[in-house]
Order: C-alpha cells, then sequence, then structure tokens
C-alpha cells in the first residue's frame, strides 16, 4: 500500500501548479501550513519518505546503547536503531479477536523494561499507528495518553509513526470518542508525541514523501544540518515540488469520514471472504492490509523454511498478486545466512492501495486464494541463499526446497 494509491483530481490540479523553487517553494508553504495544524510542531522538516526521517531523528538523539521500547517496531525503524547499537524490543498487548485496538502498547509489560534495563537505560518510546508489524490493528488514544504518562515519568521522548494515522483515528473515531473527527483525534495525538514521522506514501495519499516534526530547538538544528547533508534543503527534503503540492491536498483528504468509511469497509470485506473460504487470518482485521497466519496454514513447515514465502510465492505465481512475506525473513534473527531467532508469527500482508482496487479486484483475491487452498505447494519450503544481517527481506535470494 506504500506510495501506490490514486490521486485525487483535486491532488492532480496541485500537482501541475507545483513550485520547483529550491528554496521558498509556494508548494512547501502549503505543506507547511498542513503539516503545521495537524501536528502542532514548530520545526518540520519534509523528506523523501518515512525512513529518511528516522535516519535523521536517529544521528540527532541520544541511541547508542539505549533501550527503545514499541508496540512493533517495522523493518526500516528497526534497522535504523540497531544500525546505531540501539537495543529494540517490541512490546505489544496479549490480544484477542475482539480487541479493536489489538495494535495497542503493553504499558505494563512497558514498565517491567524499565524495571529490567533500568530507567536511565532507556532511551525512548515508539508507537506505530496502526501496528503494521503485528497485523495492522489501530491504537487507542487512551494508550498513546498512558506512553505519555510514562515517557513524562521516565523523562524520556515519545516518537509517534503516524504513517497510517488517518485509518487508525477513524477506530478511534468509531469505538473511542465518537464526537471528535478523525483530524482532531490526529492532532491531539501529535501534540502527545515529541517527535512525529510520516512516511506520506499511505495516508497522505501520495506516491511520494513524508516529514519529520519536533518542537525542540536544539535536536531540531542538528536534524536541520542532518537533512541539508542527505536529503536536499529544508524547503524540499529530496521531494519535487508538485509532490509536496499533491501531499498538502491529499493529507486533508485522507481524514474524510466518507472516504475512511469506505476505505475500511473494503479491507474489512476482503478479510471476511478470505476467512469464509478458509485462510487464517488475523483478527480483529486492521485498516490497510489483511494478514494471514502463514505459520498456521502451513503448519508442518518451519520457520527456518519461510512458510510466508511459499504463500507469497503462490499468491503471485496463481494470480499475479503482489503480497508481503513478514515473518522470519522481515522479522527474525539472520547470521550467516541463516536464520537464528524466528519471528514471533509467520504473517503474510495483503496491503490494499487506497483508491484503486474495485470489488472485482477483491473477488480474484479470494479466488486466487481459494485455489492457493486446494493445491499442494510444490515446495517444502525455501533457503537462504544469501541475505545481509539488516533488512533482509530486501535483497536476499532464496532457493526452494524440493
Amino acid at each position: 500500500d506504500s506510495g501506490t494509491g490514486a490521486m485525487s483530481q483535486d491532488q492532480w490540479a496541485e500537482l501541475i501548479k507545483g513550485d520547483e523553487a529550491y528554496a521558498g517553494s509556494r508548494s512547501w508553504f502549503k505543506l507547511r501550513e498542513v503539516l503545521a495544524e495537524l501536528t502542532g510542531k514548530k520545526y518540520i522538516f519534509p523528506v523523501h519518505q518515512g525512513r529518511a526521517a528516522e535516519r535523521i531523528l536517529f544521528n540527532c538523539i541520544p541511541v547508542s546503547g539505549k533501550v527503545f521500547i514499541s508496540n512493533g517496531f517495522f523493518d526500516t525503524t528497526r534497522a535504523n536503531l540497531m544500525k546505531r547499537n540501539a537495543i529494540v524490543i517490541d512490546c505489544p498487548i496479549t490480544s484477542s479477536s475482539s480487541d479493536i485496538f489489538a495494535g495497542n502498547m503493553d504499558i505494563t509489560g512497558c514498565m517491567k523494561l524499565v524495571e529490567k534495563y533500568g530507567k536511565e537505560k532507556i532511551g525512548g518510546i515508539l508507537l506505530t499507528l496502526t501496528n503494521n508489524t503485528y497485523g495492522g490493528q489501530p491504537v487507542s488514544l487512551k494508550n498513546v495518553t498512558e506512553a505519555r504518562k510514562l515517557c513524562d515519568k521516565l523523562q524520556v521522548p515519545l516518537l509517534v509513526d503516524i504513517a497510517r494515522i488517518a485509518e487508525n483515528t477513524y477506530f478511534i473515531h468509531k469505538y473511542e470518542y465518537p464526537d471528535l473527527s478523525p483530524w482532531e483525534i490526529a492532532k491531539e495525538i501529535c501534540r502527545l508525541a515529541d517527535f512525529v514521522l510520516m512516511s506520506a506514501k499511505k495516508d497522505g495519499l501520495v506516491n511520494i514523501g513524508g516529514f519529520l516534526a519536533m518542537d525542540n530547538e536544539e535536536i531540531a538544528e542538528l536534524c536541520r544540518q542532518e537533512l541539508i547533508s542527505g536529503e536536499g534543503f529544508t524547503d524540499y527534503g529530496g521531494l519535487a515540488g508538485r509532490d509536496m503540492a499533491a501531499l498538502a491536498v491529499g493529507i486533508r483528504e485522507s481524514f474524510d469520514i466518507d472516504y475512511l468509511e469506505y476505505r475500511i469497509e473494503q479491507v474489512w470485506s476482503l478479510g471476511f471472504a478470505l476467512e469464509k473460504v478458509g485462510m487464517p487470518v488475523i483478527k480483529p482485521f486492521g485498516g490497510h492490509a489483511i494478514y494471514i497466519d502463514a505459520g498456521r496454514l502451513y503448519n508442518n513447515i518451519p520457520p527456518e523454511h519461510l512458510p510466508g514465502i511459499i504463500l507469497s510465492s503462490l499468491f503471485y505465481i496463481e494470480g499475479g498478486i503482489r503480497v508481503s512475506d513478514l515473518g522470519s525473513l522481515a522479522f527474525g534473527e539472520i547470521r550467516n545466512n541463516q536464520i537464528v531467532k524466528p519471528a514471533p508469527r509467520e504473517l503474510v500482508r495483503l496491503a490494499i492501495p487506497r483508491r484503486v482496487y474495485t470489488e472485482s479486484h477483491l473477488r480474484w483475491v479470494v479466488k486466487t486464494a481459494e485455489k492457493i487452498l486446494s493445491i499442494r505447494p510444490p515446495w517444502k519450503g525455501f533457503r537462504i541463499k544469501y541475505a545481509p544481517e539488516k533488512l533482509a527481506h530486501f535483497t536476499a535470494e532464496l532457493e526452494p526446497i524440493l
């Protein structure tokens, strides 16, 4: 779903009017106005996508030797922290299929980690909205508030990744705070955070873009220099003016309640349809994707043989459908081309582009899933021929086990 959504006519109109000035771009001023209203932050830096915001921020705050705790670190966030010698620990809640806010962080578990490592060792808490690592489920506003209080107690920053914040706020609006609009909820969440990071290729409804926002003047100056040396000038941050113009419109459009209702309903309808034909889907469903438990589907295949890759490959071979394996190749520990510590679950993510697919597209996905369930996989798994120890799933070379 990253950067694959369809832009609206209003976004295209702004894109054509994009100002490509190196400094003082009108498109940047339009974007900054929207982001300032959303985040409430004084310092806002545009970047080409979320991982750039992570790289810049983690080069400018104390990271080395520190423990960072999250409801679920996604791949580049985890890698950017570990590359700088941080200790990263996922602390999601233990949820049931009836827990709407199954993306929450376990606050009690987090406090136990503080006791284990010591207060002075904690570098920060990071919340990912929605929780893309464990099933794409939302985080409650209550959970964000509790994380804020814990950070205040520990005197450490709260970082919030808002790549899918519009979808997250829809669930808060529907199940937690119906009197608040998604936009109002998003503003509240951003004001609870010390640092806000976004890959706008998701709920920004654009093909490329992102930003980093904060109030800390000292860290902002460090980030400014880091941005200039690695991304571009502060008025464009690696983006064309036209992309900033489209993002300024897309950010607001993503919070439209009619759009969000349609979006979530489309995702959930796919989930129920896959469940009906027998796919072991992760419940409750989230806002951007349906996750399938490939480890449960192929329970005779050990994690080291990558059951998620089997399912991903079959979706592509049988239906021409690209899906993402988010199992041990993505989140396991790999050394010398061997998985030495598997991921908690062998998940396959079916992420749905925004404003792109029709019902007939999703029927084809379900039909392909039925076909996959009716056949025996032609492989006993996959082995790793080559994989780097970090972000292995991007460039790994695999071979089938016949």
